[in-house]
């Protein structure tokens, strides 16, 4: 039988987040961040007392699932947001106010709906990064298997598009990629 990498060992969060720049005292956002806050939480570490982190979500359900969690573990620089973040102003955050944002897992979305990158814009600062992180196609039966992968050179062709540029490509592990992407001067 075969062995499938989970966790840390499938996606480790505090490796990426580390290669995209995080660090203390900065501003971080993950859009999508689901119930168990993969990335939230490593983020917390990252940023310190110095820093804030946003776990921005559609499903409050999601939410509900992080705030039980910083609750339990008494995380004090972390804020869950409700926000639609296919509409203009839905991440319902600051404007120019975050160093970092993530997306995990939603490459199928910003396919659907590229608007996302203006909100993303609107909200990153001028030197922020975005952290884009998604599943290998050719990765083989794990992740999703409904036909939503896609090759980072399409996925980067969405998002130079819109107003960003790749910076950097690495591997975020056995079966994903990530990029980072600067706004265009």
């Amino acid at each position: 039988m075969a062995v499938l990498p989970t966790g840390r060992a499938l996606l480790d969060p505090l490796k990426i987040l580390k290669i995209a720049g995080l660090d203390y005292g900065m501003r971080y956002a993950d859009f999508g961040a689901g119930t168990l806050g993969h990335f939230v939480f490593p983020a917390t570490d990252l940023v310190g007392q110095g820093g804030h982190v946003y776990a921005v979500d559609i499903l409050k359900g999601a939410l509900q699932g992080i705030e039980s969690r910083k609750q339990l573990e008494e995380v004090d620089n972390l804020t869950t947001v409700w926000g639609d973040i296919e509409r203009a102003g839905g991440s319902r955050l600051e404007e120019d106010s975050l160093h970092l944002i993530s997306m995990i897992h939603l490459i199928s979305l910003l396919r659907k709906s590229p608007q996302i990158l203006d909100e993303v814009k609107r909200v990153l600062r001028h030197d922020g990064r975005f952290l884009l992180v998604d599943w290998n196609p050719d990765s083989g039966p794990v992740g999703m298997l409904d036909g939503t992968r896609m090759k980072f050179e399409e996925a980067r062709k969405i998002i130079e598009q819109g107003p960003f540029e790749a910076e950097r490509q690495f591997e975020a592990g056995p079966h994903h990629w990530a990029a980072i992407y600067k706004p265009k001067s």
